[in-house]
């Protein structure tokens, strides 16, 4: 049985959280299957960007792990992508992780 994005994120924010690694929900997508992209925040004026992989795990069926999409760039410019993708896809879920140290646990 496969995750729900809301459930998949859900879980993620408990482990986060027990890190001492902050993160919001910045627009919610489709409950059950809305891809999800994740914010990077610095905290310094730069962000990256964060997506799952297409492709999923041959073993579980489950989806793939999460990269990076785009590298540190400007805040402003990461922004400006994640509007774009929001306008094409309604589906899709924007969280956003805040961080100094670039600490997300999104593949632990």
């Amino acid at each position: 049985m496969r995750l729900t994005s809301e459930l998949w994120i859900s879980a993620w924010r408990v482990r986060c959280e027990a890190a001492g690694v902050y993160l919001h929900v910045v627009h919610r997508g489709e409950r059950t299957a809305g891809d999800i992209l994740v914010k990077l925040s610095f905290m310094d004026g730069r962000a990256s960007l964060w997506s799952r992989t297409p492709i999923p795990d041959p073993e579980t069926g489950q989806p793939g792990a999460f990269e990076e999409e785009v590298a540190p760039a400007a805040e402003a410019e990461i922004d400006a992508l994640i509007a774009r993708r929001r306008q094409r896809d309604r589906d899709l879920w924007v969280v956003e992780v805040e961080d100094r140290h670039g600490r997300h646990l999104l593949n632990d």
